[in-house]
């Protein structure tokens, strides 16, 4: 019976050893990397935050409308000529109000000599020149003053 106990203690070290983050790693650890602004291009970023949730409101507004309209099968009809109605007004409804933002388009050369494009929102004031962090990669990365 201890001979087993061992065994299965030893195979869940095993498999918690195999689970922990490689090279030491913090779960969630963000990479910073520094560097210097090359060039910073003015550029409009879409506004894709909301995407849907217009025609999402608007069919549910839509159904909830075709409900109360007649009895049977009719009310069914109503329901969901309500919903694809109000999903396709709700998407154009929202469409109106997505206006894009102002953003930079900055190009930063690591000390590694790696250049680097992140497209941000207008943040802190950046120029050419300045010594940057690069914070995260990916859609994520950002640019940040040192």
């Amino acid at each position: 019976m201890k001979r087993l106990a061992r065994l299965i203690a030893a195979l869940a070290a095993l498999v918690l050893a195999a689970c922990a983050a490689p090279g030491g790693a913090q779960p969630g650890a963000v990479e910073i990397r520094s560097g210097v602004i090359e060039q910073i291009s003015s550029v409009q970023i879409p506004t894709n935050h909301h995407q849907g949730v217009g025609a999402v409101i608007g069919g549910l507004g839509g159904l909830g409308i075709g409900s109360l309209i007649g009895g049977g099968t009719g009310r069914d009809v109503a329901m969901a000529v309500g919903a694809i109605g109000g999903a396709v007004v709700g998407n154009e409804v929202q469409k109106k109000h997505d206006q894009p933002i102002a953003g930079q388009q900055i190009i930063v050369r690591l000390q590694s000599g790696v250049l680097v494009q992140v497209t941000q929102p207008v943040g802190p004031p950046l120029a050419v020149g300045r010594r940057v962090y690069v914070e995260g990669s990916g859609e994520s990365a950002r640019v940040m003053l040192q």
